[in-house]
């Protein structure tokens, strides 16, 4: 599987880097939707929310967008040779944030806790602008690009968070 053989192995590393961007992703969200789903009829329908709430079905797509592009994020420093200086740092940046964007979904909807969702929401803020400063450092700018809808989006979650929680408290 080395990187400098033939075009099989490259073909291998590509679908092993493929592999290895989606499966975090995909864990993630489906961790995040198990802990949500069942509390948005109840817990959720029961909360106060801000007039800029978005409607419900508008949370998948969204997501699901955002997802695709973290993972194509991923996949690009995955690509890069294993000795890039900075490569294991930014895969532990945005592991890192991947963990705390699930831990989001347990905070918030799992424990039914807007506050418990601001602790982590704001950590998961401070952990993609720590993400995006390591694929910059890397060189790679379309990556950090991929990440400012993703930012832009946690960023309005947090404006929600909040005012979820100050409605509710």
């Amino acid at each position: 599987m080395s990187i400098s053989s033939g075009s099989t192995d490259r073909q291998l590393n590509v679908w092993l880097a493929a592999l290895l961007a989606i499966l975090p992703v995909v864990a993630a969200s489906l961790i995040g939707s198990a802990v949500t789903v069942p509390q948005i009829p109840g817990w959720y329908a029961g909360l106060a929310k801000p007039p800029f709430n978005p409607p419900n079905w508008l949370f998948a797509p969204v997501w699901t967008t955002l997802f695709a592009l973290m993972a194509l994020a991923a996949f690009r420093t995955l690509r890069q040779p294993v000795d890039t200086p900075g490569r294991a740092q930014t895969l532990l940046a945005y592991h890192a944030q991947l963990v705390l964007n699930m831990l989001w979904s347990c905070a918030f909807f799992g424990l039914n806790s807007p506050a418990g969702g601001l602790v982590v929401i704001a950590m998961l803020l401070a952990a993609m602008i720590w993400t995006m400063r390591c694929f910059a450092r890397l060189g790679d700018r379309l990556s950090v690009a991929l990440f400012v809808p993703y930012f832009a989006w946690v960023s309005f979650a947090s404006l929600l968070n909040a005012s979820i929680w100050w409605l509710n408290r």
